[in-house]
């Protein structure tokens, strides 16, 4: 579980702010499980983890060269450069290849994404998809962003919301990478999850307690690329069962903003989050811990 994430980042709001003084990627002891995840996905599911428009390499190679700047900097213990070449977690992962969206994103625990502004708006143009939160890289490539965003409640194409994100791109600077967090609650604990359960599913057992609870956070960051002017947009994911929320040092005020959370949304926003036949289960699972603290 990320440590950073305390349970007030809201569902359904833009809520970006400046990166500051937060690390842009994150290293940690689950990257070599990543990176390994991420090749098996690669041997298996190329198709479904990886696409970019033909006219996209000065935008890869752009992300390419900011990535590995800034692993071969600010990780030198992890990463080792050797001629065309990256050693990391027992890997060599050579820098000449044809994709270097790819190249870049077999480097870190986070799924990497381009979009351009074109004539119809901010597109989704090149994507190394790995560990997606229901949706499908494949359906979503070329599209602007109202219609990347066209399920999500409130942020379709010509919502307010969906303006103010074309604005805030619009208007971004490289010099001012910044930070968003999403998250999600799931049955199981698979990194790779295009599928998303319809609103009438259980997902977390049929008993009266709900069981298999696993809290999926996602930690965004958008970073105005300098020379092509595209947008990358990374996104980190943590799953852990709910019951590691119990060894957090905040346990109870995490649980409790999780619950305000919950009962705040709306049936639209119930049904998109999978969880309508399940928030009350949800919610007393989050009491136990609140209390138990």
């Amino acid at each position: 579980m990320s440590s950073a994430f305390d349970g007030s980042q809201k569902l359904f709001q833009i809520g970006v702010k400046p990166l500051a003084d937060a690390p842009w990627l994150i290293i940690d002891d689950r990257l070599p499980e990543y990176l390994a995840e991420k090749e098996h996905l690669l041997a298996t599911r190329r198709a479904e983890v990886f696409a970019a428009e033909p006219d996209t390499e000065a935008e890869q190679a752009e992300v390419l060269a900011l990535v590995t700047g800034h692993l071969l900097t600010h990780h030198p213990d992890r990463y080792q450069r050797l001629g065309d070449t990256i050693q990391v977690a027992g890997r060599t992962i050579r820098l000449d290849g044809p994709d270097p969206l790819l190249t870049a994103a077999r480097l870190v625990q986070e799924d990497l994404l381009i979009l351009r502004k074109d004539e119809p708006g901010w597109r989704l143009v090149a994507g190394s998809l790995s560990f997606p939160s229901s949706w499908c890289l494949r359906e979503k490539i070329g599209r602007i962003l109202g219609e990347v965003h066209a399920p999500v409640p409130g942020f379709n194409a010509g919502t307010r919301n969906d303006q103010l994100i074309t604005r805030m791109f619009d208007n971004a600077r490289p010099e001012t990478p910044m930070l968003r967090w999403n998250w999600s609650l799931y049955g199981d604990d698979r990194l790779f999850h295009p599928d998303s359960p319809g609103p009438g599913e259980r997902r977390f057992g049929a008993g009266d307690r709900a069981e298999n609870v696993f809290l999926r956070v996602e930690r965004q960051t958008l970073r105005k690329l300098p020379q092509t002017g595209a947008m990358l947009f990374t996104v980190g994911i943590f799953v852990d069962p709910v019951a590691e929320i119990e060894r957090q040092p905040d346990a109870a005020p995490i649980a409790a903003a999780l619950i305000d959370q919950l009962r705040a949304l709306d049936p639209a926003q119930l049904d998109y989050k999978g969880i309508t036949l399940e928030r009350d289960r949800v919610i007393a699972r989050l009491d136990e811990i609140a209390e138990r603290i």
